[in-house]
């Protein structure tokens, strides 16, 4: 068995609990593989987070932004995480159970060859134009170069082939149930629970009435997009591409889900540490 490890970088109590998961792994039939940065602060060999794909577990330790990290390099490899920040909608171990956590998984893995998990739909935006994002866990985000009063993009909404809403508006976001708590939430949209199927078409700053939609994950989302020479698509917030317009992005489920390990979190216990 392969277990990949991702530390928040910079954050010390990451790195240390990193090493107590590393040493409790020690000496059996597990390898470990460490982040480029984890290695650098624990003097170990490291590896890049693209490659993690190739584990049997990754286990992240930081926030929801850590998980998502090591879910863009997990690809459909299990990621357990364990929190350290605020929330941790998608982080459902505390770090005084980090240790026994991993440990419990790995015992389960020698078993029955598999690891714990739930399945979450991925969100993957492409454009006519032949070019294609990382898959979002979170968002896609269709926007301008700029927000605010004189900025903005035209934009025709298609869902399945029928009309939405054409507007101009800051952008749109097509968040999947994991995003809802996080950018959508602030633009407005509504909260989706775990196991719900469906993803949210939600306006930023909508000049007409563009009520957030909730459509199901089988389906398609297209955007055609106008108005300034250039557009910004973005997945997750980091994975990015500048567009020309006039633009068509179709965003609909990604191939492959990404795939929670470990316990499930406590949906609306983690919803009052919003507030």
């Amino acid at each position: 068995m392969r277990v990949g490890i991702v530390a928040q970088r910079g954050n010390s109590r990451a790195a240390y609990l990193a090493a107590d998961v590393r040493e409790m792994l020690a000496g059996g039939d597990v390898e470990v593989w460490l982040d480029t940065a984890t290695a650098d602060a624990l003097d170990g060999d490291g590896h890049e987070v693209a490659e993690f794909d190739a584990c049997d577990l990754v286990v992240s330790i930081g926030g929801d932004g850590t998980f998502l990290f090591a879910a863009r390099g997990a690809g459909s490899t299990p990621v357990l995480g364990v929190n350290l920040g605020e929330v941790g909608f998608l982080n459902a171990v505390a770090p005084e159970d980090a240790v026994s956590a991993v440990r419990r998984e790995v015992e389960r893995y020698r078993e029955t060859d598999e690891v714990r998990h739930r399945e979450v739909p991925r969100a993957a935006a492409s454009g006519e134009r032949e070019w294609s994002l990382t898959p979002a866990l979170n968002e896609v985000v269709i926007q301008g170069d700029q927000r605010g009063h004189g900025h903005g993009i035209d934009i025709e909404v298609r869902v399945d082939g029928s009309l939405f809403e054409a507007t101009h508006a800051d952008g749109v976001l097509i968040a999947t149930p994991t995003g809802s708590t996080a950018y959508n939430l602030s633009e407005g949209g509504p909260l989706v629970q775990p196991g719900v199927g469906a993803f949210v078409v939600n306006g930023m700053c909508a000049d007409e009435a563009m009520p957030p939609l909730l459509t199901p994950v089988g389906g398609e989302v297209t955007v055609r997009v106008d108005g300034p020479e250039y557009a910004v698509v973005s997945s997750d917030g980091s994975n990015r591409q500048r567009v020309k317009t006039p633009e068509v992005i179709t965003v609909e489920a990604a191939d492959e889900p990404a795939r929670v390990a470990g316990p499930d979190s406590d949906f609306f216990q983690a919803l009052k540490k919003l507030k």
